[in-house]
Order: structure tokens, then C-alpha cells, then sequence
């Protein structure tokens, strides 16, 4: 985290400077900044992902129910980071658009979670 947090300060400072004479070449560091950060994270994500597949083994409940909710994270982060560099580029309207799109989208893929959990009740009360 120290690392990432260094990152992430010297991008910010030498984006401030930027952004006054070329501010594209301020949003490429820090996109490049970002998807640094988020490489630097992916090995915990999937250790998180193994976690939950092997509890969901323990518990006996099949790996197709945890497909909708590592569906509906991964949408969550992608559309919060989607926005926010659509708001550092000036284009809050966009971002406004991007999230209702993921909002949408992260309900989509958590209707299977929903349904399965229907049947689930339905089963237990009959």
C-alpha cells in the first residue's frame, strides 16, 4: 500500500503541473498511474476470489452463485474509476451517465444471485 499511496501522490503533484500546459498529457499519467495501482491490487483480488470460492465449497453452495457477485464488484470498481476520470476531465455529465449505466448493469448481473435465492426460499418453505 505504501507504494501505491507514493504512486499516487507523485501522480497527483505531477498532474497538477501538468494539467496547466498540456492537461492531456495530465489525464494519460494518470490513467497510467491508475492502471498501475489496480495491477498492483489484482494478486489480492484474485486471493479474495479463491477465499470466497472455497468457503462457498465448505458451504456447499455451487461456484455459479458467486459468479453474480464477483460480476457486480468488478462492475462497481470499474464504473466508481470510470467516473472519476470522466469528472478529472471536466465531463461531470458523463460520469453521471456512466454510473446510472453501471448501476444497471451491476443489477443485471445480480439477478441470478437474486433467482437463486428465491428457489432457495421457496424450497425451504414448502
Amino acid at each position: 500500500m505504501i507504494q501505491v499511496a507514493a504512486v499516487g501522490v507523485t501522480a497527483a503533484l505531477l498532474a497538477g503541473v501538468l494539467r496547466r500546459g498540456a492537461p492531456e498529457f495530465s489525464l494519460v499519467l494518470v490513467l497510467c498511474a491508475g492502471a498501475w495501482m489496480l495491477l498492483s491490487a489484482a494478486d489480492s483480488l484474485g486471493a479474495a476470489v479463491a477465499l470466497m470460492e472455497e468457503l462457498a465449497g465448505l458451504a456447499g453452495l455451487d461456484e455459479a452463485l458467486l459468479e453474480p457477485v464477483v460480476k457486480t464488484v468488478a462492475l462497481s470498481i470499474l464504473t466508481r474509476l470510470t467516473a472519476e476520470v470522466c469528472r478529472s476531465s471536466g465531463e461531470g455529465g458523463l460520469a453521471a451517465f456512466v454510473e446510472t449505466a453501471g448501476t444497471i448493469l451491476a443489477l443485471g448481473a445480480a439477478l441470478p444471485l437474486a433467482r437463486a435465492v428465491t428457489v432457495l426460499l421457496a424450497e425451504m418453505l414448502t
